[in-house]
């Protein structure tokens, strides 16, 4: 969950992602960083959820995830886990 909107980088980056980043709207207004896979900016208000399992329960490659250094502005976000089996 995204608390500010950052002016240039901060990108959220799922490198394993193979998409084709130029054909995104957005692609333009990416760092050099967030063109290395799947990015999505920060945008205040904004949430990104994606699973880290595949259905089986084995770990999706494809969530593998990071972020790109922010440039210009102020980074602020909260993450929220949702897990499998509760701690005890």
């Amino acid at each position: 969950m995204y608390s500010s909107d950052v002016e240039e980088g901060g990108e959220t980056v799922f490198p394993n992602a193979k998409v084709n980043s130029s054909s995104l709207p957005w692609y333009n207004e990416l760092s050099d960083c967030g063109k290395r896979g799947l990015a999505l900016k920060p945008k205040m208000g904004n949430a990104l959820l994606f699973w880290s399992m595949k259905p089986d329960g084995t770990v999706d490659p494809l969530s593998l995830h990071g972020s790109c250094p922010v440039i210009k502005g102020n980074k602020w976000s909260s993450t929220k886990w949702m897990h499998v089996h509760g701690y005890h």
